[in-house]
């Protein structure tokens, strides 16, 4: 098993559906907060089941959805229908795309699961999509120093402030025992320090710098802005 494989399958990452909730809920903000102009062309890139994209489509011309899994797209598909400025698309649609016609990309989560070699390869990518100007804004890398059991506090922290806390310990004993931890510990995760992933942005052809805040309620990964300069 890939980890394209494994998303595209059922799987309980969220213990509840508060926890669901308010996590789509807080990254719809993120990415609001990121759209700094009416009728920009945006690339939600690996978006996941992005049940709060109608609200950002609220602040968007065009709301791309890429996402890599067939079941996770079906869904979107039918989420979306009738929101007429999103495009549900998978990443080989968004390859595809003219080159430098999208104003904002976002990818949130996703780098984790790709090697250092695939993150160069996507980062091109991008950068060739991207009009002059225009932004790269990923969220959710995990620097080296940060583990399992730094996450499973983030979540508890989040589960406290959002009341879902019982519901999380739960989550975490069962993870412990689940898929994921299988499949995390077969294939692993990938890290990145500031300084090299700041290397490999600029080395496709970005101005880049960390943001103070990342995407999400877990403050102990990074976010980043990687901005294509004339």
């Amino acid at each position: 098993m890939d980890w394209r494989s494994f998303w595209d399958g059922d799987h309980p990452i969220y213990v509840n559906a508060r926890h669901r909730a308010l996590h789509d809920q807080r990254i719809a903000n993120d990415i609001i907060a990121q759209i700094t102009a009416r009728g920009l062309t945006v690339l939600d890139y690996a978006c996941g089941e992005a049940t709060e994209a109608g609200r950002v489509a609220q602040h968007c011309g065009t709301l791309i959805l890429s996402d890599g899994a067939p079941s996770v797209r079906d869904k979107l598909v039918q989420r979306y229908v009738a929101t007429p400025n999103i495009i549900v698309q998978s990443p080989e649609d968004s390859a595809l795309l003219p080159d430098g016609t999208i104003d904002l990309v976002i990818v949130n989560s996703l780098l984790q699961y790709l090697s250092p070699a695939q993150t160069a390869d996507l980062a091109r990518m991008l950068h060739a999509k991207l009009k002059r100007g225009g932004r790269l804004v990923i969220g959710d890398v995990i620097a080296p120093d940060v583990g399992p059991l730094t996450d499973a506090v983030a979540l508890l922290r989040f589960g406290a402030a959002g009341g879902f806390l019982l519901a999380a310990l739960g989550g975490l004993a069962r993870t412990a025992v689940g898929d994921y931890r299988k499949v995390r510990g077969a294939l692993g995760l990938t890290t990145w320090s500031e300084v090299d992933f700041l290397a490999l942005l600029r080395a496709a052809g970005f101005e880049a710098r960390r943001l103070p805040v990342n995407f999400g309620h877990n403050q102990a990964r990074m976010a980043f802005e990687a901005i294509k300069t004339p």
